[in-house]
């Protein structure tokens, strides 16, 4: 048994192991330390991303996002403040905050100038997206400066490093604060700085542990002391960092839990059979939880559907929830019924389905009405025809039929050949005539029924028989 966990440890050490796939810690160092400099192009390429990255924000367009994204140069400063922290070189620490501050200062101005002279202020869900962080966040950075620190120590980088940039998205929330300056909204400014410091943070604590892990050598000449001092100091920003998005992951749970059941209140209860839902939504603003739901077609009665509605939100534990239901020209009870862009949309989607559904029905019973028609005309085009090859055939009469049979409920449609011989015709010519109408109308399955001498077509409406 030991010998087999011996074998299975040392299967997994030889996936795991990063012996003879890293760098040396010099060449490491190297590159670290050239990406904390924001001099000369670094700068200047820096300012270009973050025009993106605005322009982006402020067209909704996520490729152009990241884009900007691949373009940043903004994880040097933060790999380059874990390794310092890791080795105990706290020149590089120093100076990678102090480029780290600079760049996001040139960052956020930059964008604020450029959301000051934007014709387009309206923010898009791009921007929304950068205003609440989570704990989600927070495991995005750490997971994702995990992967930059042994991607930069590896010989083998591959599309780590973007794709650590795509994730991690650093440009965005400095874009987002730019624009919550620029446009003077608080909200955006808090959020998405706090999004920049959960991903700087986390970046930077992950790095710091790799370089453990990947056990560099410290600075010659360290101070233990002041190295204690640091580290306690990292361990406790990252805890603090991480306090706000517990609180703003308990709200995101408590809302999506409120939209959920909302939905699933509107979908189960709102079945009415002249009306239909039209549109819902759950708001919480300010606390203050609602569901929106539009009707239209039949009125309903207003208070009785009202006092039966809320009777069975508890059931969806919705409590403590307004509900507010809009049917036609009326008016909410608690809110302005003024339609948004996004209900007119509903209505016009919705009048296109119910024409393409009432155009449908159209065509189909223009369909049928073309089918009787021709069954109606056929008997009148193909006389002539078969009293050549048939001389004992006087009278023709195709129709198509639904036949029903006692003791059941099936119902089939047949084409039926009402026929009047003049003399017997042999069951072989039978067979013969009945594959002859088949080939000439196009219909499957004639049955020919023989009338009898009492049975007199004169009598019925006349047709004028079409020479061909």
């Amino acid at each position: 048994m030991n010998n087999l966990f011996d074998r299975i440890k040392s299967t997994l050490t030889g996936y795991f192991s990063l012996s003879g796939y890293l760098v040396t810690q010099q060449e490491a160092e190297a590159a670290i330390r050239e990406g904390v400099s924001f001099r000369g192009t670094n700068i200047v390429i820096l300012i270009i991303a973050i025009f993106i990255a605005s322009l982006g924000l402020n067209t909704n367009s996520t490729a152009v996002i990241i884009g900007a994204m691949l373009i940043s140069p903004l994880m040097g400063p933060i790999i380059g403040i874990g390794l310092g922290v890791g080795i105990e070189d706290y020149e590089l620490l120093k100076r990678s905050v102090r480029n780290l501050v600079m760049a996001a200062g040139f960052s956020v101005i930059a964008s604020t100038l450029y959301f000051l002279v934007s014709p387009v202020s309206e923010g898009h869900s791009e921007l929304l997206a950068r205003t609440s962080p989570t704990i989600y966040d927070v495991l995005i950075g750490f997971f994702g400066g995990a992967a930059g620190i042994i991607a930069i120590g590896s010989r083998s980088k591959g599309n780590v490093i973007p794709g650590v940039a795509i994730a991690t998205a650093l440009m965005p929330p400095l874009c987002t604060v730019g624009y919550g300056i620029a446009t003077w909204q608080p909200t955006y400014f808090l959020g998405a700085l706090y999004l920049f410091l959960i991903n700087s943070v986390y970046i930077a604590l992950s790095t710091f542990i790799g370089v453990k892990l990947m056990k560099y050598q410290k600075k010659a000449q360290s101070d233990e002391q002041r190295a204690g001092r640091i580290r306690r100091l990292v361990y406790t920003v990252a805890v603090l960092a991480m306090i706000p998005s517990l609180w703003l992951t308990y709200r995101m749970l408590q809302q999506s839990r409120f939209e959920i059941n909302a939905t699933r209140f509107v979908n189960e209860q709102f079945h009415f059979p002249s009306t239909t839902v039209l549109s819902e939504s759950a708001v919480n603003q300010n606390g203050q939880r609602s569901i929106n739901v539009t009707l239209i077609g039949k009125i309903l009665p207003a208070d009785s559907l009202q006092a039966a509605m809320e009777k069975v939100m508890p059931l969806y534990s919705l409590y403590d929830v307004k509900l507010n239901i809009i049917q036609g020209d009326t008016r909410p009870m608690t809110a302005d019924a003024d339609m948004s862009s996004s209900t007119l949309r509903d209505i016009y989607q919705l009048s296109q389905a119910d024409l393409a559904r009432k155009q449908h029905m159209i065509d189909s019973l223009r369909s049928i009405i073309s089918s009787a028609r021709a069954i109606d005309t056929v008997s009148g085009m193909v006389m002539p025809e078969v009293s050549v090859v048939f001389p004992q055939v006087s009278d023709l009469a195709v129709t198509r039929a639904v036949f029903a049979r006692s003791g059941s409920d099936r119902l089939d449609t047949v084409n039926i050949a009402l026929v009047k011989f003049s003399r017997p015709l042999p069951a072989k010519n039978r067979d013969e005539l009945c594959r002859y109408l088949e080939a000439r109308l196009g219909l499957r399955g004639v049955k020919i029924v023989e009338t009898g001498s009492a049975i007199d077509f004169s009598s019925t409406r006349n047709h004028p028989i079409q020479k061909r």
